[in-house]
């Protein structure tokens, strides 16, 4: 008797049985929301035009809100994803299908988001950074659970990748298996959450003959509530400050009339007139001051609230923080290429400072902040634990000379003082009085600009890492790593060729993927090069170069 021959599956496999996944449902609550407010001024038309005809077509706004609600419904149904062991996939769009792949470690940084809308409903938006002309996969509402082991996943891979449908056999089924045990885990509906592998006050290492546990994470930075301080002298206040005065005098415009007669313009000066220029001043600067004190101290609290930075023992440097919209970001320590220092004027001036990272993946920002307004000793300290080399920001660093100072007296001095001959000149043709007096004080300001220039200025080769220097306003310091460096470019304006200075700057796939050392002397230039990346430069060289050296 002969046995039956096995059935064949000649059918296509649906979206679930390929391993595509949806997003949470409860999205469903979130992006419609979203795309109501983001269609508020479209809608504001659609009402006005609605009710200026005769005959008062007042749906047309409803059906508007209709129309934003369906959109965002839509999305949910038209949202796909899924994690091979090869690659990260995402399929939207009804109408123009899209469709984003990239190779599994391609992954740069893992962010992970959540709005108060999100919190409430126990979700979080996960955007995957590749490095790839900034692009980035979002994925919009994913459980909170399943969002952080879903970041987890994809930057600790084992040898074995992320699991996922890998075809027939064994191994596939377990590889599929654990990827949706890995995915899913506490974020589904019904399922416990899981036990950290190490809980708190458990002894490590464990004792001889305990199973193997994961190393626990070190902490690098948590925030001291006290580094408020810091942010009103961080500019964010006088932006957000400035934008709100924009916002009200337009508002003032429309409600006064925005005619010479009963403008915010003309009503502002009819007060300072009414009371003098120096009341108007001394009443206004005190609350001004107060206002962006104020803004300062909100957005840094809003921001930065729960500030954790911490060394994953898998290889990765993860940030969270944010009092309502909260935010973690993961990078990969092997994608690290170094850290930027900044120091602004006012910032430096009550001894504070920001660090960020160099990374593959991420430009330098927000995105790639390590520490926010805080004291310069922290943020050195930092920077000397996350490039695992103390003494990288606090190794002296290697002067320009004397051609490189008088470069910075006379950009300095010498453009305020045509500016200030031409003001006088003119304030005697009737210009305003103040503004050849303003010139004049910046004028007598400008060589202490440029001495602070100078000393902001220089470089050094510190272990690994070349580090470059320059600035006074806005001073920052780059750690770079030399692994990192891809090429050279060494250029000289016409002004830099009769000083004999010149700009080299270093050229890597992470960052802002272009470091300066700014008005170095040509030989030291080539030196400096050959010595960060022995070989780089040298082959490129042309003879005016190699006679200057």
């Amino acid at each position: 008797m002969s046995e039956p021959e096995p059935a064949t599956t000649d059918q296509p496999r649906t979206d679930e049985e390929a391993g595509w996944r949806r997003l949470s449902a409860r999205m469903l609550m979130v992006h419609p929301v979203r795309e109501v407010v983001r269609a508020i001024p479209a809608l504001f038309g659609l009402v006005i035009v609605g009710s200026s005809g005769d005959r008062g077509q007042w749906w047309w706004g409803p059906a508007g809100v209709v129309v934003a609600v369906t959109a965002g419904i839509l999305r949910w149904f038209t949202t796909r994803y899924r994690f091979t062991p090869d690659q990260v996939q995402l399929r939207s769009g009804l109408l123009r299908r899209k469709s984003f792949t990239t190779p599994a470690d391609r992954v740069r940084t893992v962010d992970v988001t959540a709005s108060p809308l999100h919190r409430v409903l126990g979700l979080a938006k996960v955007e995957i950074g590749t490095g790839a002309d900034d692009s980035r996969l979002t994925l919009d509402s994913l459980p909170t659970e399943q969002a952080s082991r879903l970041r987890s996943e994809l930057l600790h891979r084992t040898s074995a990748g992320i699991a996922g449908p890998s075809g027939a056999g064994a191994a596939g089924a377990v590889d599929r298996a654990s990827s949706e045990r890995a995915l899913e885990g506490a974020g589904e509906p019904g399922e416990p959450p899981r036990p950290s592998p190490v809980r708190a006050g458990a002894a490590w290492p464990p004792p001889q003959g305990a199973p193997a546990l994961e190393p626990p994470e070190q902490e690098l930075l948590r925030l001291d509530p006290g580094w408020v301080r810091y942010a009103p002298f961080a500019l964010s206040g006088l932006v957000a400050a400035l934008a709100a005065l924009g916002v009200a005098w337009r508002l003032g415009d429309d409600l006064l009339g925005n005619d010479r007669e009963a403008g915010v313009a003309n009503w502002t000066a009819e007060r300072v007139e009414s009371v003098g220029v120096l009341v108007a001043v001394l009443v206004a600067s005190p609350v001004l001051l107060a206002f962006i004190t104020l803004l300062s101290v909100v957005g840094y609290l809003l921001a930065y609230w729960g500030l954790r930075l911490t060394r994953h023992p898998g290889g990765t440097l993860h940030l969270s923080r944010g009092l309502l919209t909260t935010r973690a970001t993961s990078i990969e320590e092997r994608r690290l290429r170094g850290v930027e220092l900044a120091e602004p004027l006012l910032l430096r001036s009550v001894g504070g400072a920001r660090l960020s990272a160099i990374t593959t993946g991420l430009k330098s920002g927000e995105s790639a902040l390590l520490v926010p307004p805080a004291p310069v000793a922290v943020a050195r300290g930092v920077a000397g634990l996350v490039v695992r080399q103390q003494d990288t920001l606090d190794h002296p660093l290697t002067q320009h000379g004397p051609a490189a100072r008088q470069r910075r007296y006379v950009r300095a001095v010498a453009p305020l003082l045509v500016l200030a001959v031409g003001a006088v000149v003119g304030w005697s043709q009737g210009l305003p009085g103040w503004i050849p007096a303003a010139l004049v004080v910046l004028l007598a300001l400008s060589p202490v600009l440029a001495a602070d220039r100078y000393r902001g200025l220089g470089h050094a080769v510190v272990g690994g890492y070349l580090v470059a220097s320059s600035g006074s306003l806005a001073r920052e310091r780059s750690v770079l790593e030399r692994d990192g460096i891809i090429g050279w470019n060494l250029e000289q304006t016409f002004f830099q060729r009769r000083a004999g200075l010149a700009t080299l700057t270093a050229t890597t796939a992470a960052g802002d993927e272009a470091y300066e050392v700014l008005d170095v002397p040509l030989p030291e230039a080539v030196r400096l090069a050959e010595e960060a990346v022995p070989g780089l430069l040298q082959p490129f060289l042309t003879d005016a170069t190699t006679r200057h050296t």
